[in-house]
């Protein structure tokens, strides 16, 4: 089976798509595929998911931490492109060869099987080629706007809207059932945890947390970076990296202007990297984990919490150690 091409293209959607969107499509097609094949989808769904963890982290739009990262420091679709998918690139394929080691046993597959699946048209699975096809437009079109940002001025979230509107407009689809379909509880979650923040930020507790870390760090950017980068990895792992984000992103604003910092400056790289390589360290750190665990516990595939995490922790190591490698590089020792 390719496992190490379903990877990549995992990564490669994640980065265009929410990741959390990206596993609920590529989940069932897992599903499907291995019980075609008569394998434990277990190893497939969640080397898909740290895929898409990964592959999230490579854009604004991949992964939720890093709109939140990129509203507070004013970056832009193309700021995320140019600091952090070159180095996505090459973590995917490190997990890659990190999956043949960890899941060599499950690559055994039955010959026959795999022909019969082989003979499967794929064409027959879409029921509606029409909605299909504009679906891809209207999405095409979303992903020039995010990239047009310095031309255009339009914000992510409004070309976003702008492309569901105008999707609406040209399908048959009813609007009632695509609002059924919104993940209204994570939209109402952002929301309070929003207006959390901004009272934290408006009581002083944040300016004061940002006073003792620039004390902690001083003028040292490179110590400050790793130390941002190796403590949102951990604390990503620990609590979700949304609601770590939406904290640190105005201590971290913070500490940038202290530096005299430029809005792409190296501790916000360094706070994405941690935050998203380090939602795939345990089977709470990041949304999409929790929804692929959900999927599996429903197609009676359960993944338990310590099986997802001895892998995920693995990983993460791995890609965390590339990123500190990639940050002194790039920012210090080539700078």
């Amino acid at each position: 089976m390719g496992h190490g091409h379903g990877d990549a293209e995992q990564a490669l959607a994640s980065a265009l798509l929410d990741n959390v969107t990206t596993v609920l499509l590529v989940a069932p097609v897992t599903l499907l595929v291995c019980d075609r094949l008569r394998l434990s989808p277990v190893p497939f769904l969640i080397a898909a998911v740290l895929a898409a963890n990964i592959g999230g982290t490579a854009t604004l739009v991949g992964d939720p931490p890093n709109i939140i990262i990129a509203s507070r420091a004013g970056l832009t679709f193309n700021d995320f492109l140019v600091h952090l998918a070159p180095l996505c690139v090459v973590l995917v394929a490190v997990l890659v060869l990190l999956c043949r080691v960890m899941f060599a046993k499950h690559f055994v597959y039955d010959e026959k099987r795999a022909a019969e699946l082989m003979d499967l048209r794929e064409r027959e699975a879409i029921t509606e080629p029409r909605l299909l096809a504009q679906g891809l437009g209207v999405l095409a079109l979303v992903v020039a706007g995010f990239v047009l940002h310095p031309v255009l001025h339009y914000e992510p979230s409004v070309v976003a809207l702008l492309g569901a509107r105008l999707l609406i407009a040209i399908s048959k689809v009813e609007t009632g059932e695509i609002l059924g379909e919104v993940e209204w509880p994570t939209l109402a979650f952002f929301a309070g945890l929003f207006v959390m923040v901004g009272a934290l930020i408006e009581t002083g507790v944040i300016g004061s947390l940002a006073g003792s870390l620039a004390e902690a760090i001083g003028g040292n950017e490179l110590g400050g970076s790793m130390v941002f980068l190796g403590g949102s990895a951990v604390l990503s792992g620990i609590i979700d990296n949304i609601p770590y984000v939406a904290t640190m992103a105005p201590i971290t604003s913070e500490l940038v202007g202290d530096m005299g910092g430029d809005p792409d400056h190296v501790m916000w790289w360094a706070l994405a990297l941690g935050a998203d390589l380090g939602g795939n360290a345990t089977a709470i750190g990041a949304s999409a984990n929790v929804v692929v665990l959900g999927i599996a516990e429903r197609n009676r595939h359960p993944i338990s919490f310590w099986e997802f995490t001895k892998y995920g922790l693995v990983v993460t190591v791995a890609t965390v150690a590339l990123s500190a490698l990639y940050l002194w590089l790039r920012y210090f020792a080539l700078a």
